[in-house]
């Protein structure tokens, strides 16, 4: 493993969360996959620690100003936390590729959104009944404990539209969903890589833990000044990119077809 790789990709996953809000963390799989050469199902369960931490990290930053809607992370992140154990439960049951193909398929899903982004600032922000933002949270929870992605870029505008969130609330109220989300996924996964023998990298989940939370204040700070939608028009120009790779590498895999 090149230690230089494990650098240039952490810092690429942090400043990308940073700059983006949602969305970033779907570069961590692919970033420990590909760049360091971890297995699928072990760089999935590393991608929700490695998520998780840098989701909470900040969304502390947010405690002070006061605009996490803690409703808001009860009504949508209990069922979320839920969903993801049952996703890294179901993980068990589905092959390495198999989750590598349908997270190529998230990608491209997470493209259509940074392209064409919903106009939450002038969206009808109305509070919605409260089994639809359950559901939601619970929809949105199996995909991240299947695939491994915080999934920011589905509840920011599910917050927004359905739980009537202003865009500050709902960004900083993701962020503790995602970070309870994450935890909670990667707890089942825990039990799922033991059943399979297979073994964390701590030392390299730190290091990128650490290098991600870094790179996404820096981010943050950076997206003051840099044009956010030319920023998501070229990062979902890049997921179609990197969406189409994975898919054409793990998806005759997955349909166990052999080229």
């Amino acid at each position: 493993m090149d230690s230089m790789l494990v650098v240039l990709g952490a810092i690429a996953i942090g400043l990308s969360l940073g700059l983006l809000g949602s969305g970033g963390s779907i570069l961590t799989v692919p970033v420990l996959v590909f760049l360091i050469g971890q297995d699928e199902k072990t760089a999935i369960a590393g991608s929700l620690f490695i998520v998780g931490s840098i989701a909470l990290a900040g969304g502390l930053q947010f405690l002070r100003a006061g605009f996490i809607q803690w409703r808001s992370v009860l009504i949508f992140g209990l069922p979320g936390m839920l969903g993801t154990y049952l996703g890294a439960f179901l993980a068990a049951f589905v092959s390495g590729v198999m989750q590598l193909a349908l997270f190529a398929l998230v990608m491209l899903v997470a493209s259509y959104f940074m392209l064409r982004p919903l106009d939450l600032q002038t969206a009808d922000a109305t509070p919605r009944a409260t089994w639809k933002i359950a559901s939601d949270g619970l929809i949105v929870g199996i995909i991240t404990g299947l695939v491994g992605v915080g999934g920011g870029f589905l509840i920011v505008p599910a917050l927004v539209l359905l739980g009537g969130l202003g865009m500050h609330q709902a960004v900083a109220t993701s962020l503790i969903i995602i970070a309870l989300k994450s935890f909670s996924g990667f707890y089942k996964y825990l039990d799922v890589l033991e059943k399979q023998s297979l073994e964390l990298d701590w030392n390299t989940l730190l290091v990128v833990t650490a290098l991600g939370i870094a790179g996404s204040f820096a981010g943050s700070r950076l997206a003051r000044r840099l044009p956010q939608d030319k920023l998501k028009r070229w990062f979902g120009y890049f997921l179609i990119a990197m969406g189409i790779y994975i898919l054409a590498r793990s998806g005759p895999a997955a349909l166990g077809l052999t080229l």
